[in-house]
């Protein structure tokens, strides 16, 4: 499982002209995606990490200060663009297996307390944001 954690000022996703998730406050826009033997134990490393590191201001973590995330699924993290001119997407879970994944991180954030809000897996999606720095983080589980 990879996650792409970018701090922000504030950050929305919108879908067919509709906004659906949006944050406008200080807290962090997370971009995950899923890889083939992902499961339950890097949904609990990737929440546990998301909710728990320090990268907001005065190095506190979104559980310590009550910051929100905005979550938005992102298969492309696996894409690998390494041999020819078009990348290869083989690495990242279909939706069967990735979609299961993105909820459960997102619910056991929101189980943490963490307030989460959501893009919509699987449609295209404009993502807006103020990025608060710039200040990104690449996590991967173990």
């Amino acid at each position: 499982m990879r996650a792409v954690l970018q701090r922000v000022s504030s950050a929305s996703v919108v879908v067919d002209g509709s906004v659906v998730g949006a944050i406008d406050v200080p807290g962090l826009l997370v971009y995950l995606g899923v890889t083939h033997d992902d499961g339950p134990a890097e949904v609990a490393w990737m929440a546990r990490k998301i909710g728990d590191l320090r990268i907001l201001d005065d190095e506190k973590s979104v559980s310590e200060v009550g910051a929100p995330v905005l979550m938005v699924s992102q298969f492309t993290l696996y894409g690998d663009a390494r041999k020819g001119r078009r990348p290869t997407w083989i690495a990242a879970a279909p939706g069967a297996v990735s979609e299961p994944l993105y909820d459960a991180v997102c619910a056991a954030l929101e189980a943490a307390g963490t307030h989460v809000e959501r893009g919509v897996f699987g449609a295209h999606m404009e993502v807006s944001s103020v990025n608060d720095g710039p200040f990104t983080v690449v996590l991967e589980t173990p």
